[in-house]
C-alpha cells in the first residue's frame, strides 16, 4: 500500500519538528515502551477484536519542555472472520504516527495533535484523526475527529473518551476509561458496516495494574464492558491481561 500525501506531510512536519529541537536535547526526553497483551481490543469492539490472539505492542515518544511531542506506536493484528462456515485468519500490522502540542498550565495540560494510521496488509484503513484533549492530575477528557473516509469510519466521526486513574494501597493503580462515538451517517463505499445511529456508547474499561518488583515492568488486567457499534451490534464483555515495560532512551 502507498502512504497518502497527507501521511507524508504529517511525517515530514514531525521530522522537521524533531530536528529543530535536537539542539535543545537537554530539554527533551525520549522514552520507549513494549508490551504483550492477551488480545487487542480497539475502541470496545470485542466481538471481532483487532487480535483475539496475543498481540505485541510498543512504541517511542519524544517530548520537549516547550510542549511539543511526537511519537510512534505499533501493534500486531490477527483478524478472524467466517466465510461460508469456514474461519479465515488475516494478519497485519498497525502503525500510528502522531505529533502535537501539549502545554501545561499549573496542574492542567492541554493537547492538540494529529494521528496518522498506517496499516500493513489491511486495505482502506490509512486514516487521519485530529485530537483535542485536556487533563487534570489523574483525570482526562479527549475527542478524536476523523478527517477522511475508510473501512473503519466516515470522515466526521468523533471518538470521545474520558477517564480517571488513582493509586491504591500496595502500589496498585486503578483506572477507568469510558468511550463514546458520534457518527457521521454519510457512509462511504469502503465502510465495513452501515451507520444506523447518530451516536452510541462504545465501552467502559476498568484496569488494575501493579509493578513487577524492581524490573520496570508492569502487569495489568482490564475488564471491558462492550457497548454498541454504528450498526447497532451489541459487543460482549471481555478481559485483557498485559505485561508492559517502559524505558528511557536518552
Amino acid at each position: 500500500m502507498k502512504v497518502s500525501s497527507l501521511s507524508r506531510q504529517i511525517m515530514g512536519v514531525t521530522a522537521l519538528g524533531i530536528l529543530s529541537l535536537t539542539a535543545q536535547s537537554a530539554q527533551a526526553a525520549v522514552t520507549g515502551n513494549i508490551g504483550v497483551f492477551s488480545k487487542y481490543v480497539l475502541r470496545g469492539v470485542t466481538n471481532d477484536a483487532e487480535s483475539d490472539d496475543p498481540a505485541l505492542q510498543g512504541g517511542f515518544d519524544y517530548t520537549h519542555d516547550s510542549g511539543f511531542y511526537a511519537g510512534y506506536w505499533g501493534s500486531s493484528l490477527d483478524y478472524n472472520y467466517e466465510t461460508d462456515g469456514d474461519t479465515t485468519a488475516k494478519t497485519g500490522f498497525e502503525n500510528d504516527f502522531y505529533f502535537g502540542y501539549a502545554p501545561t498550565v499549573g496542574d492542567v495540560t492541554f493537547n492538540i495533535g494529529l494521528i496518522q494510521y498506517y496499516y500493513i496488509s489491511v486495505d482502506d484503513s490509512d486514516l487521519t484523526e485530529a485530537l483535542l484533549g485536556v487533563s487534570y492530575k489523574g483525570a482526562y477528557a479527549k475527542m478524536q475527529y476523523l478527517l477522511n473516509d475508510g473501512v473503519w469510519g466516515n470522515g466526521g466521526d468523533i471518538y470521545w473518551t474520558a477517564g480517571y486513574s488513582f493509586p491504591l494501597p500496595s502500589d496498585f493503580t486503578f483506572a477507568i476509561d469510558l468511550g463514546y462515538y458520534t457518527y457521521d451517517d454519510d457512509d462511504n463505499d469502503e465502510l465495513g458496516s452501515v451507520t444506523l445511529q447518530d451516536s452510541g456508547f462504545r465501552h467502559a474499561n476498568f484496569t488494575l495494574s501493579h509493578p513487577i518488583g524492581e524490573t520496570g515492568a508492569t502487569m495489568g488486567v482490564t475488564y471491558i464492558i462492550g457497548g454498541e457499534t454504528r450498526d447497532e451490534v451489541d459487543q460482549g464483555d471481555t478481559m485483557v491481561f498485559s505485561i508492559k515495560y517502559a524505558f528511557d532512551v536518552n
